[in-house]
């Protein structure tokens, strides 16, 4: 049986030296460098075969590091890897010694549309590496032919029904990156995304150098609320956007896989919104969308039907799953204002779930590249600038024969 690795990795503002990505914000050769160094690294640990970056502004500095990453991995290959003339080199432990190098990986980018390339007002774009390379061409999902438009409910009261108003959606913060791969016999969707940050929304007003609410010694508790609110709202619109093409992947029968930044913990309202309904425990207790009494509940096979239903569109947490196998504890992915949080996620369709038994592969083990977490908040913060501030989180599967 064929193992293969999925990882996720949002790599902190990754653009070449001497560029501002975003105001005052650039890194000199000396920090890219060291940032380029450490990127390397983390890659050389992580060993995936599928990786998903988030946070790159440009193409070329992770070309750069996906070599700096091959380098180092032929030369750890040469140093711990035994020759065929050796008697000991079928050893099973060399298997686990060696990295395999990225020279023949696929690599797509989807820059953000958003990003026009002017000084201190970059937008940063996803990209995924694939030593499985890709079936068809990647695809972007950001901006849209015809807006989204999202009516809320009428209010209704004595007085009648009252206008909600309408959340529009013409374009997503950062683009989501589709690609196809193909491992083993089987091509498994994937989804790379990077939704909207819990970063408040302020709106400028005309003329001014900046939005009231970011004036924080002339604090405003309310409008900063208010910021937070939009993008909030921005950032379950855009999840919205990513369930729906999952449901269709789903509904063509294909094995979906996805991964990102959530900028939401597992059991918030975005990552609900990607995953899908978590299945009632028994519906025959619900009482019917029709119900015209207390008695008017769900048949048994309705109830069946309604589980199934759910499930089939249903994704599931690698950690998850990794968490429900070897009951351990919870892991942390990212610092936020002095908090650490998992909002680095790998979703999985019941086609890796153990208990579906028509799974295409199973998961194994779930592990997390995390020592150097930390923020600006944490006075232990060495090199916040230039490492993630997020952990690396990588899924390891062992693709099913089909006999098992």
């Amino acid at each position: 049986m064929m193992e293969f690795t999925l990882a996720s990795f949002n790599v902190k503002n990754l653009i070449g030296p001497d560029k501002e990505y975003y105001e005052f914000q650039s890194y000199t050769p000396e920090e890219y460098a060291w940032k380029r160094d450490w990127m390397a690294s983390q890659l050389v640990d992580l060993d995936a075969d599928v990786i998903g970056f988030q946070e790159i502004f440009e193409e070329d500095p992770l070309r750069e590091v996906i070599a700096d990453a091959s380098d180092r991995a032929r030369t750890l290959n040469d140093a711990v890897i035994p020759s065929k003339g050796k008697a000991y080199h079928r050893k099973v432990i060399f298997r686990k010694l060696g990295v395999e190098p990225y020279d023949d990986a696929a690599l797509a980018f989807a820059p953000n549309a958003a990003d026009t390339g002017q000084p201190g007002k970059r937008r940063p774009g996803v990209a995924v590496l694939s030593r499985f390379g890709f079936v068809g061409k990647p695809e972007v999902i950001q901006d849209f032919a015809t807006p989204l438009t999202i009516p809320f409910q009428p209010l209704r009261g004595l007085d009648g029904d009252l206008d909600a108003g309408a959340f529009t959606l013409r374009r997503l913060s950062r683009p989501i990156l589709k690609v196809r791969i193909p491992v083993g016999d089987q091509v498994i969707t994937l989804f790379n995304c990077h939704l909207k940050s819990k970063l408040g929304e302020f709106i400028r007003p005309e003329g001014a150098d900046f939005a009231p609410e970011e004036d924080l010694v002339h604090y405003d508790p309310v409008g900063r609320a208010m910021g937070s609110m939009r993008a909030a709202v921005r950032r379950m619109a855009e999840a919205w956007v990513l369930r729906r093409e999952i449901v269709a992947e789903l509904a063509k029968g294909h094995p979906v896989a996805v991964m990102g930044d959530f900028n939401d913990g597992e059991h918030a309202v975005s990552s609900e919104i990607v995953s899908g309904e978590v299945p009632f425990r028994n519906y025959q207790w619900m009482l019917r969308h029709d119900a015209e009494s207390y008695s008017d509940r769900y048949s048994a096979e309705e109830a069946a039907t309604i589980k199934e239903q759910v499930e089939r569109n249903r994704l599931h947490a690698a950690e998850g799953l990794f968490v429900r196998k070897s009951l351990r504890d919870m892991v942390y992915t990212t610092a936020f204002a002095g908090v650490f949080e998992s909002i680095d996620q790998i979703y999985l369709s019941r086609h890796f779930h153990p208990d579906y038994d028509k799974r295409i592969a199973d998961m194994e083990y779930f592990s997390v590249l995390n020592d150097h977490i930390t923020d600006g908040s944490h006075p232990e913060a060495p090199y916040n600038k230039l490492a993630s501030d997020h952990g690396q989180i990588k899924a390891h599967l062992r693709l099913r024969d089909g006999e098992d």
